[in-house]
This record gives structure tokens, C-alpha cells and sequence, in this order.
């Protein structure tokens, strides 16, 4: 199989995949902000806040970090550097990874999977959010990935997703009173760990892109070497054509000779 093309298709998909990941983004961001307002108007209700309703957060708790990496390699540096950050993480803390090319850890693994398996899995990720809130264990929750700026710049990024003040855009004050049935806190909470997975799903989008835009540098860069050698190839292909050629005209030249 010619290894060309091989990494020529490579150089192709990452491209699309960029402009994949990009629309995804946008996408996810919609749910995003609605999610964000529905939060607000539940927290910033005036007998919630009455009774002091608020998102608790334990000072005294561990992170829960949340690393994003790749399935693939073609990608320079990409997982060394968010597998740098789970090396360092403190045992303590508890993890969750995404992307079979970082590095393993056994302490305090809440959860592993591939990227490929990320949005099959999903469920199971917010479950485990949710325990960790309800028992209120955390004191943040981060995500560690390496974010898309644009073509030419991506970089390592540990973005707290909580603690987070939930606003709207007008920051108006919430007149309206109403109740819920069942356990408020709960309620909060479940959709609190909504709004985090929601934010995995944009780094992850965000990963997704600067992880084909490496690939794509790296790609373009190993058809140049490819084309580089193979140039060098033919030329020494052709010298040993032409020297070939030149023995046999001296060997019959000499052999003229010899018969003169």
C-alpha cells in the first residue's frame, strides 16, 4: 500500500474534520445558553432565594478534572501535553479521560473511554457528576484539553466549569414566584450536571478541531518530506539507469576494440 496516499487521505479528512468540529461548537453553544438561563431562573427565583438556595460547593473537596485527548496519533505534541497535566494532577483528585492515546492513571479513575465511544457514553458521565454533587464532594470541576483559537492557534487549556455564576444576558431580576414538587435540590443539581457535560461536549468539539489541525500540519509536513525522498529516490534511480547505460556502451565500445 502506498504510504502516500495513505497519509494524503489523512491530510484530507483533518480538514473536513475541522470544519465539522467548528459547526458542532456552534451547535452545542444554542443548548448551552438556554440551559444556562433555565438554571438562572430556577436559582434566582425569589422564595429560592428565600430559603438561600444555592449551588453548594464543598471548599474543603477535591477536583474532579475531566482530561480530553485523542484516539489517533499524526498529531504532534497533542496528548503529551494534556497527559503532562494527569501526571501531575493529585492523587486525590478524582479524573475522568476521554481519549485512548493519554496516559492511563489508577488513582481515583472515575471513568475511561475513547473519544469515538464520548457521545455513547454520555449518560453514564453525567451519572457520575451528579453522585459527586449530590454528595457534595467537589469543590471545583475542571476540563483539561487543548482548545481551538482559530487555524493557526491551539493550546492547552484547564477551564473550571464550577464553581460558575449562572447569569442571564441583561442580568434582570427575577419577579416571578413559583414551586416545584419533588427534591429541589436534587433538581439543581441533576441539572447542574447537565451544564457540565454540555461543557465537555464544546471542549470536546473544541479538542476535535485543534487535534485535526495538528494533524493536518503534520500531515502536510510528512507529504513534503515523502515528496522530498522520493525525489531523492528517482534521482538515484536515474543516476544508476544512466551508469548502467554508460557500462554497456564502454563494455561494447571495448569489445569493438578487442575485434579491430
Amino acid at each position: 500500500m502506498n504510504v502516500r496516499n495513505i497519509v494524503k487521505v489523512m491530510n484530507f479528512h483533518s480538514l473536513i474534520r475541522v470544519n465539522g468540529a467548528r459547526r458542532k461548537v456552534s451547535d452545542v453553544e444554542v443548548y448551552e445558553n438556554e440551559l444556562k438561563k433555565f438554571i438562572f431562573l430556577i436559582i434566582n427565583n425569589r422564595i429560592f432565594q428565600q430559603e438561600k438556595r444555592t449551588i453548594k460547593m464543598n471548599s474543603q473537596g477535591v477536583e474532579l478534572n475531566i482530561y480530553i485527548g485523542s484516539d489517533f496519533g499524526f498529531c504532534s505534541s497533542f496528548n503529551a501535553d494534556v497527559s503532562k497535566f494527569i501526571n501531575e494532577d493529585a492523587s486525590s483528585n478524582d479524573k475522568i479521560i476521554i481519549g485512548k492515546r493519554l496516559m492511563n492513571c489508577s488513582d481515583n479513575l472515575l471513568f475511561y473511554c475513547d473519544k469515538e465511544s464520548f457521545y455513547s457514553k454520555q449518560e453514564e458521565i453525567h451519572n457520575l457528576i451528579l453522585k459527586g454533587l449530590t454528595e457534595n464532594k467537589y469543590k471545583s470541576i475542571n476540563i483539561i484539553y487543548i482548545k481551538y483559537n482559530n487555524i493557526n492557534s491551539q493550546n492547552i487549556e484547564k477551564k473550571q466549569i464550577l464553581p460558575v455564576e449562572f447569569s442571564n444576558e441583561k442580568n434582570t431580576v427575577v419577579q416571578e414566584d413559583f414551586t416545584i414538587e419533588g427534591d429541589i435540590d436534587f433538581i439543581i443539581n441533576s441539572l447542574v450536571s447537565s451544564y457540565v457535560l454540555t461543557e465537555v461536549k464544546i471542549c470536546e468539539a473544541l479538542s476535535w478541531a485543534s487535534e485535526n489541525v495538528q494533524r493536518q500540519a503534520f500531515t502536510t509536513e510528512s507529504l513534503k518530506k515523502i515528496d522530498e525522498r522520493n525525489s531523492v529516490l528517482e534521482k538515484e534511480n536515474r543516476k544508476q539507469v544512466n551508469y548502467e547505460k554508460n557500462k554497456k556502451i564502454v563494455e561494447m565500445n571495448n569489445f569493438k576494440s578487442r575485434k579491430i
